[in-house]
């Protein structure tokens, strides 16, 4: 592509505000683990290093009230509904600035205020949850839009299958998305699945058309994502969606991802990076390479300022384990 298609179905500021939100998560998560080695953030953490496009097109596209249910790999799908940077790594670091005061964790984050309805630790465990926002939606007969965000190992849980079922079966304005990274922990999903696409060769079981997307591509994840948004919007029932990606660092803190093959990495992380190919995308359609590396480097003085922010946020006080535990805020339960 050398010039600029006069038939472009995305336009030049949304494209922009995927670089963006792109640049928000790769470079939070990215200072998150610069974190790890020095020690300021405990634990164990699950980036999202290579997957950005996905949740950035979903933080580009949902609005305000609606619902994002993540699941322990969540920071990226935090971030990119409008959750702060200051928040994010100060929960990382059990800083008073974290989105919960520290009591939740890089596996448990939350942000009601902006839709994220929780980081869930338990593969598939938040998949009927969401049908509850989504059917909440369709019962109060508001235009709010649920979307569910899981693994390629979650497709072999129980609550996937019966999630999806009730989803179809009562039509909720919910859509879910399976970020295939071909690696359930430490193990090939082809391996252990029946079928070659864990979500998308299931979709047809529940009456749900086969979507497969490459989730690196940001342009194209917008255009399958901003079907699916508004087809539950217009409240037209679910969809399921199978996003291709691939995670360039291990499953977790501690993990080495020794088991992928290293001509496999490299493939991916030279050739199929998603930052990479939408800086080029960019230049394709002719955007001025002057507002794509200003975005950039206002992007990277933001994740500095806040994590500077961050590392001066004192630690919360004790007494703060007495708060948020239940329904009006307070202990008293406990007693």
């Amino acid at each position: 592509m050398n010039s600029k298609n006069i038939n472009d179905d995305i336009g030049e500021s949304t494209r922009l505000k995927l670089w963006e939100t792109m640049l928000k998560l790769r470079l939070t998560e990215k200072k998150a683990y610069d974190l790890f080695l020095q020690n300021l953030i405990k634990g164990t953490s699950h980036l999202a290093l290579g997957q950005e496009a996905i949740g950035a097109t979903f933080g580009v596209l949902l609005e305000k009230g609606d619902y994002t249910f993540c699941t322990y790999r969540g920071h990226n799908h935090t971030l990119a509904r409008g959750s702060s940077i200051v928040g994010v790594l100060g929960e990382l670091m059990g800083r008073q600035c974290g989105l919960m005061r520290g009591k939740g964790g890089s596996m448990h984050l939350t942000d009601v205020e902006n839709g994220v309805m929780g980081s869930y630790a338990i593969i598939g465990a938040h998949i009927p949850i969401a049908n509850g926002t989504a059917l909440a939606s369709q019962y109060n007969k508001t235009s709010e839009v649920t979307v569910c965000f899981f693994g390629d190992g979650t497709t072999n849980i129980g609550a996937f299958h019966e999630a999806l079922n009730m989803a179809q079966v009562w039509k909720l304005p919910i859509v879910f998305v399976c970020e295939n990274n071909l690696y359930m922990e430490y193990t090939a999903i082809g391996d252990v699945t029946a079928v070659e696409h864990p979500a998308a060769d299931r979709a047809s079981a529940y009456g749900m058309e086969k979507i497969i997307v490459d989730g690196n591509d940001a342009d194209e994840m917008y255009r399958i994502s901003k079907k699916a948004i508004d087809k539950a919007r217009e409240g037209n029932g679910p969809s399921l969606i199978e996003a291709k990606t691939y995670r360039h660092s291990g499953h977790s803190r501690a993990d080495p991802g020794k088991y992928r093959p290293d001509e496999e990495v490299k493939d991916w992380v030279e050739n199929k990076d998603p930052i990479k190919i939408y800086r080029q995308r960019l230049k394709d359609f002719n955007i001025n390479e002057t507002k794509i590396n200003s975005i950039e480097e206002d992007m990277i003085r933001q994740v500095e300022e806040a994590t500077e922010m961050a590392k001066s946020s004192p630690i919360p006080d004790i007494k703060e384990i007495y708060t948020d535990v239940w329904a009006d805020g307070g202990s008293e339960w406990h007693n």
